[in-house]
């Protein structure tokens, strides 16, 4: 584990191998987190809510292999320059 040694709100049923925070508030803490399950790896996009004290999964978007992440970056490269342009 990364993040100095900090324990993910994840199911044990998944073998966190590292992560980095991208935010953290006292009610939303979002991360990547590369998590391993059955031998298979993959990378996810984690959003939790704080919700009376413990942590519950809001949004898990996961990326299995290169050529999936490769297509989803060509995608937000093309779209990524509407985020600032109003045409």
């Amino acid at each position: 584990m990364a993040e100095s040694e900090e324990k993910l709100p994840i199911s044990d049923f998944y073998k966190v191998v590292t992560f980095k925070t991208i935010f953290k508030t006292e009610k939303w803490w979002e991360a990547v987190v590369v998590f391993e399950n059955q031998g298979r790896r993959a990378l996810g996009l984690y959003l939790w809510q704080n919700r009376a004290g413990q942590w519950k999964r809001k949004h898990k978007f996961a990326i299995k292999n290169v050529d999936e992440w490769n297509k989803l970056r060509t995608a937000m490269d093309q779209l990524i320059p509407k985020l600032t342009n109003k045409s």
